[in-house]
């Protein structure tokens, strides 16, 4: 026997090679070995879908502590949270584009995203109405549109700051989810002022929104809902055939609003506005300014008065209702305009009387 065939005839018999080897495992063996393979075919398929489908190993809480990972699943839905700071990116400075996004991925073969962005922002001169919006519901402290969410800073912060809240879906404005919004925008708020270490208390969270006000025909005797508020039509501005609307926020506080609007005409919006919680707003009265003054009210920015009601400020803004060129207005007489919404504005929120 040549020493080739010794060889062959010898091979140890665990020297298997490929297929061949497979063929010689005993049925035992093979479905021994089938198991294996099938079980870390599970273990991969199960921790990818924990990856894509799960927060399993990601983060507890978003944005330097402004909101859990739970506040943001009940908000954008389960799935794998990551964040993105703006560089700047800080809950203790005032400046524009202070943000943060949190965002949620999901899905195992065709990836849905969903983001919550947070940002800082600190009002301007120009008056408390620019918070402001007629299809609000609101909140002690807050308000909740169909595209964001905000509250202010709690009493002993800086006014006039308020933290907002916004959520997109690939890039599209995500609408509803207004009390969870609600929610994480008065963690926000919260977690700015533990910062920022001001403020005496946490706001609380919201049990409950206002209801949207419906748009509505104007009732001309009792505008924008006020029992008495009937302030003169430019007569030149035809009544028939209806074109005018209204909606108001059917809640006060912060920021009542009722916006009136011609769709037949190039007339801007007629705004009324009463804030009525001094902290979401930067504009202060004028020491020492008796000059702009209407009984007891004072002018402190466009179109806006302030007013001190049972101890508060509260700010009055009347607004808009003239066409481009201003040569028509819907209410010509603005003086009498002004005094009618002092009024009977005031006493709707149980101020003392204004003049």
């Amino acid at each position: 026997m040549s020493a080739v065939e010794t060889d062959e005839k010898n091979e140890p018999a665990d020297e298997l090679d490929g297929a061949g080897g497979l063929r010689e495992l005993t049925p035992g063996a093979l479905r021994a070995w089938l198991v294996v393979v099938l079980a870390l075919a599970s273990i991969g398929a199960g921790g990818f879908a924990l990856n894509r489908l799960t927060n399993v190993g990601g983060p507890d809480s978003v944005c330097d502590g402004v909101a859990s990972a739970d506040q943001v699943h009940d908000l954008l839905g389960s799935g794998r949270i990551s964040e993105h700071k703006d560089q700047r990116y800080s809950l203790t400075e005032n400046w524009s584009g202070n943000n943060c996004d949190a965002t949620v991925r999901s899905g195992l073969f065709e990836t849905s995203e969903k983001t919550v962005h947070f940002t800082i922002r600190r009002g301007t001169d120009d008056g408390p109405a620019e918070l402001a919006a007629s299809d609000a519901r609101l909140f002690p402290g807050g308000s909740v549109t169909p595209t964001a969410a905000w509250a202010v800073l709690p009493e002993g912060c800086d006014k006039g700051v308020r933290a907002e809240v916004t959520t997109y879906e690939e890039g599209h404005d995500v609408k509803g989810h207004d009390e969870e919004r609600a929610r994480l925008a008065v963690s926000f708020a919260n977690a700015t002022a533990k910062a920022r270490a001001c403020g005496d208390r946490k706001i609380a969270a919201p049990k409950s929104l206002s209801a949207k006000g419906a748009e509505t025909d104007p009732d001309w005797a009792s505008l924008c809902g006020l029992p008495g508020f009937a302030p003169a039509k430019d007569p030149r501005i035809p009544s028939t055939p209806v074109t005018f609307r209204q909606q108001v926020t059917t809640a006060s506080d912060p920021i009542w609003f009722c916006t009136i609007t011609d769709g037949s005409s190039s007339l801007s919006p007629q705004i009324f506005a009463i804030t009525t919680e001094p902290q979401a707003t930067t504009v202060a009265r004028r020491p020492n300014d008796n000059t702009g003054t209407v009984g007891r009210a004072q002018w402190v920015a466009h179109g806006t008065l302030i007013a001190t009601c049972r101890g508060k400020d509260v700010y009055f803004t009347v607004m808009g209702g003239s066409d481009p060129s201003s040569r028509t207005r819907l209410f010509p007489d603005q003086d009498g305009l002004v005094r009618q919404f002092l009024t009977v504005g005031g006493k709707a929120i149980g101020c003392e009387p204004i003049l």
